[in-house]
């Protein structure tokens, strides 16, 4: 149901949640800090002004769109993201978190796998307002968000 990926699709995402690095990609596999049988969560290899070591929650399951996502699987989504919100709070210090989905080319969705974005947040930070200055960063500068992001629910799941 409102599908827009082609017949011949090379899933990216479908590649990240089953541990497969693709060099055509910008996400590594170093960039994945949490996964569980339903979920893998990622650092955006795309950043805005004033945001970095953002995140992305993909289901496992190659799912395209909100319309198709089973609810089961959308309380493992949404509770992944409560963790992270959670985690930018304690490792980043952050003032606040968003969320943001994305569906269709009209919704401004660019990877046809669901996803979910989840935002450290700052007083003044602006993201909605330079939600056009993003910028691809280096598997380098992801890093130390990962290991940090990875420190805290290796600690939880201890």
């Amino acid at each position: 149901m409102y599908n827009h990926a082609p017949e011949d699709y090379d899933c990216l995402f479908c590649k990240m949640a089953a541990g497969v690095e693709d060099p055509a990609f910008y996400n590594r596999q170093s960039d994945v800090f949490y996964r569980t049988d339903y979920i893998t969560a990622m650092i955006n290899p795309r950043w805005w002004p004033n945001i970095n070591g953002n995140v992305l929650i993909v289901p496992n399951q190659h799912i395209e769109n909100i319309y198709e996502m089973p609810p089961e699987l959308h309380m493992h989504i949404y509770e992944a993201a409560r963790q992270v919100a959670i985690a930018f709070k304690q490792v980043y210090g952050c003032d606040g978190v968003s969320t943001r989905q994305h569906n269709e080319p009209a919704g401004l969705q660019e990877i046809f796998h669901y996803h979910l974005h989840v935002f450290p947040r700052y007083k003044n930070d602006y993201l909605y307002d330079l939600t056009h200055q993003h910028r691809w960063t280096t598997p380098e500068e992801r890093l130390p968000y990962a290991l940090k992001l990875k420190a805290y629910f290796d600690g939880l799941h201890s």
